[in-house]
């Protein structure tokens, strides 16, 4: 993990790199960062918009009329971006740790995925609810490879990557490896028993998430890429708003029916009295996180980027480390 800021600096690792040699885990080693790769997408959008290329009041059927029907032609493209478009989830046959496992070398391409999806029923008209899920930015990223005529993973690096020296992120495309330096991922799974084991899932395709979840990166380029953005460095004016305004206070979760809590990429809450903005991820074995918190004046006050073994990645509830470390780093949730 790293903490920086006007506050301060401070990095650390702990645990080890595998089970099997027991070595002092690796600092610098990459990682799945899982739904971070959502900041990295919502950016793209909203640059093409401040490029007069995308307009977020647009229906996003305007960029992709061969794959979004007529029933969600009046998605906007700020809705796929701020998760209250109404596309509903494309889910797994089975969602169990076994069944994934057994198929985690397989993919989908993105268009059957958005086909599949809006061939479904819209869970609420438009606007009007949030459900955080992958299908809006399937879609975003679409959007973005229609738009500028070139693949997503291009995009990402003449865009985003090489301006900011993130030298040790990429998009692993069919590859279900991480390449370089890495530490194992395990994930619990139920043997026939009754018992538990930690099985080693470091080697997993993502071809399942695209532009909603593909990225492999590090704390030290995540650090760097938080900083650039909460400054305005790669998102600019109205399009940066964008990043820090919530949906009209009447929408509310679908399913928890709690305020609406992500924006255009990030997401926010309150810790130690503060506005903590950022964005987790979870891949199978890993959990990731960036955030941040700025002071009136506009600065950064503190950053935070940690990657953490989940062996429950994809459970229901926040990985009790990664909380503890937010904590340590923000303080403690505020009173509801």
């Amino acid at each position: 993990m790293r903490v920086g800021g006007t506050e301060g600096s401070w990095l650390g690792s702990a645990g080890v790199h595998d089970l099997a040699s027991n070595t002092p885990a690796d600092p610098d080693a990459r990682f799945r960062a899982g739904s971070v790769t959502k900041v990295f997408t919502a950016a793209m959008v909203l640059q093409l918009a401040g490029e007069g290329r995308v307009d977020l009041n647009r229906p996003a059927r305007a960029y992709l009329p061969d794959l979004i029907p007529a029933a969600y032609s009046n998605v906007t493209v700020r809705q796929l971006l701020n998760h209250t478009s109404g596309i509903p989830s494309v889910g797994s046959p089975d969602d169990s740790p076994e069944y994934l496992y057994a198929h985690r070398f397989e993919s989908s391409d993105p268009r059957d995925v958005v086909r599949e999806a809006t061939a479904q029923k819209p869970d609420f008209t438009p606007g009007i609810k949030q459900h955080y899920d992958n299908i809006g930015y399937t879609v975003a990223g679409l959007l973005i490879e229609r738009v500028t005529g070139d693949a997503y993973a291009h995009q990402l690096a003449t865009r985003i990557l090489r301006p900011l020296h993130l030298t040790h992120t990429y998009v692993p495309g069919a590859d279900p490896a991480i390449r370089g330096p890495h530490n194992h991922g395990y994930q619990v799974f139920t043997k026939p028993d009754g018992s538990a084991e930690l099985r080693d899932v470091t080697v997993w395709g993502a071809g399942d998430t695209f532009a909603a979840g593909d990225l492999i990166s590090t704390t030290a380029d995540l650090e760097r890429f938080t900083r650039a953005l909460f400054t305005g460095q790669v998102v600019r004016g109205p399009q940066l708003k964008e990043m820090f305004t919530l949906p009209d206070a009447s929408v509310r979760d679908m399913k928890t029916g709690k305020p609406a809590a992500y924006s255009a990429g990030l997401s926010t809450m309150r810790l130690g009295g503060h506005d903590v903005w950022g964005k987790t991820g979870g891949r199978w074995g890993y959990n990731t996180a960036i955030a941040a918190t700025m002071s009136p004046t506009g600065a950064l006050s503190r950053t935070l980027v940690y990657s953490v073994n989940s062996t429950d990645a994809k459970g229901s509830d926040m990985n009790p480390t990664a909380m503890h470390v937010m904590i340590a780093a923000f303080g403690t949730p505020d009173p509801a």
